[in-house]
């Protein structure tokens, strides 16, 4: 007979155990323009007058961009949307390191480097409509947003694969958020492109907080960028704040994912609006916190850096910000023009091959509607724009 009462644990031996600390782990944080806009002539990128001029714009277009679609929103003429504000360099600064040929995963923020890779504004504001996927409608290297937390992790680390099988000469570009590190679904990702060698960035934008849950809360990591060690990859820790430090950042990442070394990047930045329109952020963090990060504004910084190179006095912010208005009201005029699309449309494209089962609940759904067309009137009723 098997006694199944436990014994006392005896006492460990006297055995020197190695092992990691936290101090051991530590990733600097690089960067290039300093908050006060002091910056690192070595580090500044090798860039053109116009291409440092075109950051500033692009930056200016997505908060213009953010601003303009969630008072669409709360007019009643735009779904549920996720503003950038504050993370705009991080958003610029990554997108503009990218090549064309490049895939972006993108999960909701990162409305000027999906403009800039292709998308156009017409396509992204039907998107937050609800008109089916905004990327493919215009033919960009564009995957649908993931709405759904770190999800889209494991399709990049196939489709990185794929590109390596083919020799395509580039990379799989995924953007997420802190809180997507916390899934299954990102650990998941994460080791099968490090396995596999896959031109892979994933691009984490650290903006402190998961929804509701401030970073400290969702991880006992100091940082994002140290659990890169654990897969075997390289990690990279940047200013999210610093639009120059970004470009550098993904830059060098995307030339180690060329080279069969997947790279996570984390950009540690802040997120200063709500988490979507659908959020109350003063429930889960202070005015004085908004406040502090309001002071590291990334366009304020970066304006900082041009006037010390003399590059500002060729840019007329106000001639940028007019012209962003025109592009966002012709993109909803644009957008307003688009045809009604028929139920058909919510079948059509999970399949290759549409299955009997979903053949039958096409047809059923269609009866109905055919015999109440009263729930066809929620449509001419909604507001426009």
């Amino acid at each position: 007979m098997v006694n199944r009462q436990r014994s006392t644990p005896a006492e460990p031996t006297d055995v020197s155990v190695d092992r990691l600390s936290q101090d051991e782990l530590d990733v600097d944080t690089y960067r290039v323009v300093e908050p006060d806009g002091s910056y690192d002539p070595e580090a500044t990128p090798d860039l053109d007058d116009e291409s440092f001029r075109d950051l500033y714009r692009w930056m200016v277009l997505q908060r213009t961009f953010d601003d303009r679609a969630t008072k669409l929103q709360r007019r009643g003429r735009l779904g549920t949307y996720p503003s950038g504000r504050g993370q705009e360099a991080s958003i610029v600064g990554a997108g503009f390191a990218l090549a064309d040929q490049d895939w972006i995963f993108p999960y909701g923020r990162e409305t000027a480097a999906l403009l800039m890779h292709g998308l156009s504004m017409r396509d992204l504001l039907l998107y937050w409509r609800g008109v089916e996927d905004a990327s493919r409608m215009e033919g960009a290297n564009i995957f649908g947003l993931a709405i759904s937390i770190g999800s889209h992790i494991p399709v990049v680390a196939g489709k990185a694969w794929g590109m390596k099988l083919a020799d395509e000469g580039s990379v799989a570009f995924a953007n997420l958020g802190d809180g997507a590190t916390s899934t299954g679904a990102f650990h998941e990702g994460i080791n099968f492109a490090g396995v596999l060698g896959a031109p892979a960035v994933l691009f984490c934008q650290n903006n402190q907080y998961a929804i509701t849950l401030p970073f400290d809360g969702q991880t006992n990591a100091d940082t994002v960028a140290q659990k890169a060690l654990a897969y075997g990859i390289d990690g990279i820790r940047v200013d999210g704040n610093d639009v120059l430090a970004v470009y550098n950042a993904v830059a060098e990442a995307r030339k180690r994912a060329l080279e069969g070394n997947p790279v996570l990047v984390e950009a540690v930045t802040y997120r200063r609006g709500a988490h979507t329109t659908s959020d109350d952020p003063t429930r889960y963090r202070s005015e004085d916190e908004v406040e502090e990060w309001k002071e590291r504004d990334p366009l304020e910084r970066y304006q900082t850096f041009l006037e010390e190179t003399g590059r500002w006095d060729a840019i007329d912010e106000e001639a940028i910000r007019e012209e962003v208005d025109e592009e966002f009201s012709a993109a909803v005029d644009a957008a307003d023009e688009f045809a009604e699309r028929g139920v058909e449309e919510m079948f059509a494209y999970l399949y290759e091959e549409m299955p009997p089962e979903l053949e039958r609940q096409q047809a059923a759904f269609e009866q109905v509607l055919e015999e109440r067309p009263e729930m066809y009137e929620y449509i001419e009723q909604r507001p426009k724009g």
